[in-house]
């Protein structure tokens, strides 16, 4: 199999977006838990965040003319691929305390790795990605670890 992904893609593992800081309030909670239909008292009244909650504080705001045709903006942290069409892979999350209003977060995204493998149809590469949640005083609220698959 021909090598993909190039020493200029591979030099961007390690490398990490600004960190994202925010202020959790009681009403993005109650917001988040009414729309993804949740029905447990502590997520619904705000006292603590469920899960998932997150990933849309890491997410950049941007006008819609700045967004990819599927409503997406693109992300930065992932160089261009030799190949286009990316799928979800895996994810694993672990959670050290719930997120409750008033918490100051730090969120910091990196690329753990990038490699490729052979896959039945043609040639696979996995983005390895890292998201790190912490309060302001540096305390580990949760990590995750997703993966792409670009074919």
């Amino acid at each position: 199999m021909a090598e993909l992904l190039t020493p200029e893609i591979k030099a961007r593992i390690g490398t990490a977006s600004p960190a994202i800081r925010v202020e959790v309030t009681r009403r993005d909670i109650q917001k988040y838990a009414v729309s993804t239909g949740q029905r447990a008292r502590k997520y619904l009244d705000g006292d603590e965040a469920p899960p998932l909650f997150h990933f849309g504080y890491s997410m950049e705001i941007l006008p819609p003319e700045q967004l990819r045709k599927d409503g997406i903006a693109e992300d930065k942290l992932i160089p261009p691929l030799p190949l286009k069409r990316v799928m979800a892979g895996n994810s694993d999350t672990a959670y050290h305390r719930p997120i409750r209003p008033g918490d100051r977060l730090v969120i910091t995204r990196r690329l753990k790795d990038i490699y490729e493998k052979a896959g039945k149809t043609g040639p696979l590469i996995f983005v390895v990605t890292e998201t790190e949640v912490k309060t302001e005083a540096g305390e580990p609220v949760l990590n995750e670890i997703t993966s792409l698959i670009a074919r």
